[in-house]
């Protein structure tokens, strides 16, 4: 495949994703409208008020909506906010909302563990991606764009990362230098998603793509850096343990083929593959150190929150019917 051919089914696939989102987004609000409703499901939800506090819990999207499930019972009632969401992710009492406004306006929100309003920032294009470090305090999103010179009218991502603590922003990663292999490197194609950080606060990982190749990517946030360590490593999340790394691999390095859940040793680099055969194209989150939890939509379109244990032993299994973007909350 020449680069040409590689650059082109990339922004084809990016497209094609985010047509999907689109339709689904649009689909959704249909839903809401027709019922009348601005919670989720009367018939699943619960009465008592969310929460982000840590607890044996999870948050999901239901309906559009921020939800908790317990996980003892994650298939049963859940306890609904009234905010609408597209993505959430939580951590040490910190969560975010990516908030639709309009189709393509949005505003990442930061809440505290009662769904306070903390800070919001808007964010272009089409949400696709949000992470909050383990200790709350920095959070990350990534959306579809469209208008890069680069793109040649199709779309890209931008991936932002903000310090609660702070308030550093950073809008793109785009301008991060980047060292790849032992040289820095420089070119207008640079794209980035899907952010997780580790336990220090400064350094993450994240998907570089360039040249129609996609490489993990280790970042150093105070020296505004990015190093490569990896191809075809896409939507990276670290166990809680910092040892491993979820992701979703290219089929054969095509991401037309689909994509295979994986998980990265990252002190030996050796990659594992759990039990889901199914192509996931999701960021999976881990829901201890054993275990990871992802979106795969079912036959009629809608989203189911799988898990499968991260060592490749066991079975894929239905956790949380009806939702998706799951987050551990403890």
């Amino acid at each position: 495949m020449t680069q040409r051919t590689r650059i082109t089914v990339l922004v084809a696939a990016m497209a094609v994703l985010a047509a999907v989102a689109i339709g689904y987004i649009n689909l959704a609000a249909h839903r809401t409208s027709a019922s009348g409703n601005t919670a989720a499901d009367p018939l699943t939800a619960t009465a008592d008020r969310a929460t982000l506090a840590p607890g044996p819990r999870l948050l999901v999207v239901s309906n559009r909506h921020l939800a908790t499930v317990s996980r003892e019972d994650p298939g049963g009632p859940r306890k609904v906010a009234p905010l609408e969401c597209v993505r959430v992710y939580a951590a040490a009492g910190t969560g975010v909302c990516i908030r639709p406004d309009s189709p393509w306006s949005y505003h990442l929100v930061v809440l505290d563990q009662e769904l306070h309003e903390k800070r919001a920032v808007p964010v272009p294009g089409l949400p696709n991606r949000a992470r909050v470090s383990a200790s709350g305090r920095m959070v990350a999103w990534t959306t579809f764009v469209g208008g890069d010179s680069y793109s040649g009218g199709g779309f890209s991502t931008r991936t932002g990362i903000l310090d609660t603590r702070t308030g550093a922003l950073v809008t793109t990663l785009e301008k991060f230098a980047v060292i790849r292999g032992t040289r820095p490197y420089q070119a207008a194609d640079v794209n980035f998603w899907g952010v997780t950080f580790t336990a220090d606060d400064n350094r993450f990982y994240a998907t570089m793509s360039t040249a129609g190749r996609r490489y993990l990517v280790e970042g150093d946030f105070a020296a505004r850096t990015v190093r490569t360590l990896k191809e075809n490593v896409e939507c990276p999340s670290l166990s809680p343990n910092g040892t491993r790394i979820a992701f979703k691999q290219a089929i054969g390095a095509d991401p037309t083929r689909g994509w295979r859940l994986s998980v990265l040793e990252l002190a030996s680099m050796r990659v594992t593959t759990p039990a889901e055969t199914r192509s996931i194209d999701d960021q999976a989150a881990w829901l201890d150190n054993a275990t990871l939890a992802y979106t795969v939509r079912n036959s009629s379109g809608d989203p189911d929150v799988w898990s499968a244990p991260a060592d490749g032993s066991g079975a894929p299994h239905l956790l949380v019917p009806g939702a998706e973007s799951p987050a551990a909350l403890g």
